[in-house]
């Protein structure tokens, strides 16, 4: 790295939070697909969005395991860009397209946080697990095949937010009603004021467009989905708790990110 890109601005940039893009991600996936009140889902949508009236309260919960690259081996300091996230996807429209809008997301690294907040996921820290798989023959080892079941867990500060279960049944080959494929997502880039009288007056935000460079979906099983979201104090992810549960997922993923494209600048 030749100069800092996020903060903190140092001489050399080798303390900065996030290298400069390109950013590549490859990773595992545990997802389920499930449906909350349509007023709860229409409630988390940012100004610019609707509810998508064709699939109302329809939403993806995300769990993956994530490794992550730059253009210096980064994949090479896995203590620092190895990550796992969890994080809700909500169908919305965007001037009559459907989109999918991130309302929470939680990831157990910094490096990964930055890069999201720049995005504009609403990341914060949590914890997350889920069930790895291995090619070495073991109980532990849950190979992807039909009858293996994947779990997945969210904590934050100490409250357990999200629990979700995957029974493999088969794998499939059209991936294109799977959240992370379907709809395009829609982010709202925001950061407030803190001087006095400007703290309703933020100095961004925006309505932007996630754009993924060389998406791969692959090696997806689908299956029996379940998903819960216990009350936690402090918390509104419940609010969205399932009042119905589809299917669930297990695959892998990648992409790149170089870019994004600004739809709204609300600050105009």
């Amino acid at each position: 790295m030749n100069k800092p890109y996020a903060v903190p601005l140092s001489p050399r940039g080798l303390s900065s939070i996030a290298p400069p893009p390109p950013w590549h991600y490859a990773g595992d996936f545990i997802l389920v697909e499930f449906w909350a009140d349509p007023a709860a889902a229409a409630a988390v949508l940012p100004k610019g969005l609707s509810i998508d009236p064709a699939s109302a309260g329809h939403a993806t919960a995300l769990f993956i395991d994530w490794q992550f690259t730059a253009s210096n081996d980064e994949m090479l300091d896995p203590a620092r860009y190895q990550y796992r996230e969890f994080f809700v996807l909500v169908d919305a429209l965007h001037e009559g397209k459907p989109v999918s809008f991130c309302p929470y997301i939680f990831v157990d690294n910094d490096s990964a946080m930055m890069r999201g907040l720049i995005q504009g996921f609403p990341k914060r820290y949590g914890q997350i697990h889920q069930t790895r798989t291995f090619a070495a023959l073991s109980p532990a080892a849950a190979p992807v095949a039909a009858g293996t079941r994947f779990a997945a867990t969210a904590s934050a500060a100490g409250q357990r937010l999200a629990h979700a279960e995957v029974k493999l049944e088969a794998a499939i080959q059209d991936v294109s009603k799977l959240g992370i494929a379907g709809r395009p997502v829609v982010n709202q880039r925001y950061f407030p004021r803190l001087a006095a009288g400007q703290h309703d007056m933020p100095a961004v935000n925006e309505l932007v467009l996630s754009i993924m460079d060389n998406a791969q979906i692959a090696d997806v099983w689908a299956g029996e989905g379940k998903l819960t979201f216990p009350f936690a104090q402090g918390e509104e992810i419940a609010d969205l708790q399932p009042v119905r549960v589809g299917a669930g997922y297990r695959g892998s993923m990648a992409y790149s990110v170089t870019d994004l494209k600004t739809l709204v600048d609300h600050t105009k």
